[in-house]
């Protein structure tokens, strides 16, 4: 619509202006939908990772429960001696490292049980 001088006339600018807007609201619940979508993924895998992590987490506690009863009944062999309190998580621990964590207990363990044999090979 121009005026009879080829002018744009206020009523075009005005749909023009209304035509952007729309378009602008429309790619911005295109966006807004999309963003839903990935953030609803991120969730869930997220969810997912945390279910994991609790596995693994009590599953290493019965791993450490096994470890220090046999280090327990090894202890308990030798009168004098007291095991004191199973250990307890420590929330500095950190969970990427738990295969080290682990592999460091084994050692430790037999160097207990030899300990402990050699204590009883001493008493007799």
């Amino acid at each position: 619509m121009t005026d009879q001088h080829g002018e744009v006339t206020a009523a075009m600018r005005y749909k023009e202006t209304i035509g952007l807007a729309r378009k602008a609201a429309d790619d911005l619940r295109s966006w807004e939908l999309a963003r839903a979508e990935e953030l609803a993924v991120a969730i869930a895998a997220a969810r997912a990772e945390v279910a994991r992590a609790a596995e693994r987490e009590e599953a290493m506690a019965e791993r450490a429960h096994r470890w220090w009863r046999m280090a327990a009944d090894n202890v308990d062999r030798v009168s004098w001696l007291t095991a004191g309190e199973p250990p307890e998580p420590v929330p500095s621990a950190r969970g990427e490292w738990v295969d080290r964590y682990a592999e460091d207990v084994r050692p430790a363990y037999h160097e207990l049980n030899q300990a402990i044999l050699h204590l009883g090979w001493r008493a007799r």
